[in-house]
């Protein structure tokens, strides 16, 4: 079971995840793409002096990081991680998801469920507070290259462009709807979990999981009219998985120099 040590160990280990989800044809590898962006971005936060406590931000994005990591590794080896991750992987193996909900389904896993865990890991009651101003820098990192994610999907799918002016951006919706809640209820959750006593963690985190499955299962299955829309969609997606994954990337690299600039 891989484990990080420090933030350039997560890079390396999501890099591993990526090319391996090429040769294999998995999906797995696209939230796997988004994620690595995100932590490069945390890394080059903590080596500018953007976060209040660089060192404590490492600390938290390795522990965050493993979380996934650790769910990952166990659904390849067939063991069982948590509910809302195995539900996110099992839709990897399945045809209809399009891209934009197995993102959503991966950020759903590790926001609502595994930043909150995280945050209360690497804090106490006493000085959870002072975390909030980098943890809300994280989310703002993450939805600085989900605004990206459009143009890629506009280039797997050729018709997008059609179906975002006769839907009214579905899609756009449906991440605005993600972030604003994940954003908003981590950091509940983290305030929460925080005070738990070490005994009653597991179970807290287990009813907190169960929770956030539902919201995947939502994202999974959107009701009747989005659902129709995604499948046409999925019918008009252009590219084998491996080259999805490699439009993912050369995007968010794109994403990336815009932000920076």
């Amino acid at each position: 079971m891989k484990q990080a040590q420090n933030i350039n160990e997560v890079i390396l280990f999501l890099d591993e995840i990526i090319e391996k989800s090429k040769i294999d044809q998995s999906n797995l590898g696209l939230f796997a793409i988004l994620y690595r962006e995100v932590t490069v971005k945390v890394k080059q936060g903590i080596q500018d002096g953007a976060f209040q406590n660089g060192e404590r931000m490492e600390k938290l994005d390795v522990t965050f990081a493993n979380r996934y990591l650790k769910a990952y590794y166990e659904y390849e080896a067939k063991e069982k991680p948590s509910e809302c991750w195995g539900f996110a992987f099992e839709q990897a193996d399945k045809f209809w998801p399009i891209v934009l909900q197995h993102l959503l389904l991966g950020m759903n896993a590790h926001i609502n469920l595994d930043l909150g865990i995280a945050s209360a890991e690497v804090c106490t009651v006493e000085d959870i507070a002072d975390l909030q101003h980098d943890f809300d820098k994280i989310n703002s990192i993450l939805s600085s290259l989900v605004g990206g994610v459009e143009k890629c999907l506009i280039k797997i799918w050729p018709t997008l462009t059609w179906i975002l002016k006769f839907t009214g951006k579905i899609d756009t919706f449906f991440i605005d709807f993600s972030m604003e809640t994940a954003r908003n209820g981590a950091w509940k959750f983290a305030n929460e979990f925080v005070a738990v006593p070490e005994n009653e963690r597991e179970a807290c985190a287990q009813l907190r999981d169960q929770r956030i499955t539902e919201i995947a299962r939502l994202v999974s299955n959107p009701g009747y009219f989005v659902s129709a829309v995604f499948k046409f969609i999925r019918l008009f997606e252009r590219g084998t998985i491996a080259q999805k994954i490699i439009d993912m990337q050369i995007m968010e690299e794109k994403n990336m120099e815009c932000v920076a600039a």
